[in-house]
């Protein structure tokens, strides 16, 4: 058994992947027992056979690529990588990540104090060092309604200062899923990743489940690495439609039906008076007009290559 799991999803952007990888092996201890497992999620076969080529001939030997057939999206991509996970820890790590130190062992050692901390992550940096926000709060009406800062300044206690400069160790709802760092027992009890989302607040719904079993997530200021936010899925009105439609399946699971409703109501309002201004977002309105169900996500899209 290793000590560490890394997990890497590539989808249409293998040069990012290897560096990424390169990245990871440069600053992780070498004494640290670890593998590194990449989940093709069906890119264009160019961009895979690249990224083949590279795994074959680089010289850590524990790295194993997998290829799926199908976009499976961030969880289930991830899910896909675990089933060759071997390790007590597993880290998902988005390929637009660059290690600016050893953060596995900063990590390893962080979650190891304490058996309540199911999860950590480490500070993220933009290409040109600047700091960026590395947690989040947990989806809520109340966060919709009157956004992150009114939260921070009513109750810092619960809602720590996403912008602040931490130097030590602070408990946070949930990490930025550009890097995880999570104890396999803890992941396994909770039923990993929530496979219905295809993109975006899979990170939350982790950790809300963790805390539901009396774990708590820190973010670990120690650990650095550089994020390309964005650079692995462009922007378009079909991802922010992605976005609602993920938004929505968490309030409704985690709140309830009426907390749905209620919500669901309120971004269409927004919506309507939106796409009047800007009609690019009639797309977006009509998802939301049709309930945002699951069945308008991406993942239903999705095609099975050969």
């Amino acid at each position: 058994m290793f000590d560490i799991a890394a997990i890497i999803i590539n989808y249409n952007s293998s040069k990012l992947t290897q560096e990424c990888i390169d990245s990871i092996v440069e600053k992780t201890a070498t004494n640290l027992n670890y593998q590194i497992i990449v989940v093709d999620n069906c890119s264009q076969i160019a961009d895979y056979k690249l990224l083949e080529e590279f795994c074959k001939s680089h010289s850590f030997k524990n790295l194993q690529l997998v290829r799926s057939k199908i976009n499976t999206g961030f969880g289930s991509g991830n899910m896909a990588g675990y089933q060759y996970a071997n390790a007590k820890y597993v880290a998902f790590v988005n390929n637009d990540t660059l290690f600016l130190n050893d953060c596995f062992s900063i990590l390893k050692t962080a979650i190891e104090k304490d058996n309540a901390i199911a999860m950590v992550g480490g500070q993220s940096f933009t290409e040109t060092g600047k700091r960026m926000v590395a947690f989040d709060h947990f989806a809520s009406i109340s966060k919709e309604l009157f956004g992150r800062d009114f939260l921070e300044k009513v109750n810092p206690k619960k809602y720590p200062k996403r912008k602040f400069e931490y130097t030590n160790p602070q408990k946070v709802n949930y990490v930025q899923g550009s890097f995880m760092f999570t104890r396999t027992s803890d992941f396994n009890e909770v039923g990993g990743f929530d496979t219905n989302l295809f993109l975006y607040y899979e990170e939350t719904d982790l950790c809300m489940r963790l805390e539901k079993i009396g774990k708590s997530c820190y973010l670990i200021p120690e650990a650095q690495y550089v994020h390309y936010h964005g650079a692995s899925t462009p922007q378009s009105i079909t991802i922010k439609t992605e976005l609602k439609i993920s938004l929505l399946y968490i309030i409704r699971k985690h709140y309830g039906y009426l907390s749905y409703c209620f919500l669901l109501n309120y971004l269409r309002i927004n919506y309507i008076f939106s796409t009047l201004f800007k009609p690019k977002y009639s797309y977006l309105l009509k998802v939301l007009l049709a309930g945002a169900p699951l069945s308008k996500s991406l993942k239903t899209k999705q095609k099975i290559v050969e």
